[in-house]
């Protein structure tokens, strides 16, 4: 499939009601296990690429080793491919536009853009954690005009961080946050991506979002087949995946050097399995 087949393709796995799974990898490795379990697409996370490679996440990975990661990932696997963008990796819209231009020219048909701020942006000095609607909307604006231009419908998942900050009232956070997806529906987006949504807020998020919506699960929270029936549309773990394979090494290392054993091992893929998956 050419890359614009599957951008077209990635679009359409999301349906309300039978939700996209994706379950987030960090490198070509991890692209290949979970293409080998049966996925359908993958997703990058940037907090796992950022771990992996000794960095805290919060927009320290920047744009160069994104796309870099990103191309190793595509390359890796016949699936289509949606990066974690974080913020877009630019003080402005032009620079966000870059790097949709350049995560375009690493494979990825999909793109995840956030709206909450990590700190050390000269617009925001006053501890604010989104970013406003507008400006938000400005860099999805660009990020549309950027796929556009190279002929790629690229899925711009837009993340909305009202929940996950908990900005303002809670009794405030299902409305502002339909507020926000509409401008970036506007804008340009494609999907609504909503972290650490209320359960009890999700079938009105799915019901009053113009856009397909995206929640991120972990323990805890409603299974696929309670969001499904919710209208969720797509189901991602974020960093889950690359938080439980950090703490296995962790688990497993204390009890190496603690009782000198090796429990946490047991289970684990052999030496042939991974080998001959990742040959």
């Amino acid at each position: 499939m050419s890359q614009r087949d599957r951008a077209l393709a990635f679009a359409q796995l999301h349906v309300a009601g039978q939700p996209l799974v994706l379950a987030n990898v960090w490198d070509p490795g991890t692209a290949r296990v979970v293409a080998s379990a049966g996925a359908a697409a993958l997703a990058t996370t940037s907090a796992g690429v950022s771990w992996a490679l000794g960095a805290p996440d919060g927009e320290g990975l920047g744009r160069e080793r994104t796309v870099e990661l990103t191309a190793k990932v595509a390359a890796a696997v016949d699936l289509p491919v949606t990066a974690d963008l974080e913020g877009g990796y630019g003080a402005t819209p032009d620079e966000v536009a870059l790097t949709v231009e350049q995560i375009l020219g690493a494979g990825a048909v999909g793109i995840n853009l956030e709206d909450g701020l990590h700190g050390g942006d000269p617009l925001y000095r006053d501890g604010t954690t989104l970013r406003t609607a507008e400006d938000a909307a400005a860099r999805i604006a660009a990020a549309r005009a950027a796929a556009d231009a190279a002929g790629i419908p690229l899925f711009i998942n837009a993340r909305t961080d009202v929940y996950l900050r908990q900005v303002g009232d809670p009794d405030g956070w299902l409305g502002q946050t339909l507020a926000r997806a509409a401008a970036y529906a506007e804008a340009g987006a494609d999907g609504i991506f909503v972290p650490l949504a209320r359960p009890q807020d999700i079938a009105a998020l799915a019901a009053g979002l113009p856009l397909p919506l995206n929640v991120m699960v972990g323990p805890g929270a409603p299974s696929v087949p309670e969001l499904a029936a919710l209208g969720v549309a797509r189901v991602s773990v974020g960093a889950g995946l690359a938080l439980a394979a950090f703490d296995t090494v962790r688990r497993a290392a204390a009890e190496l050097f603690g009782a000198g054993t090796y429990h946490s091992l047991t289970g684990a893929l052999t030496y042939p399995e991974l080998n001959t998956l990742l040959a």
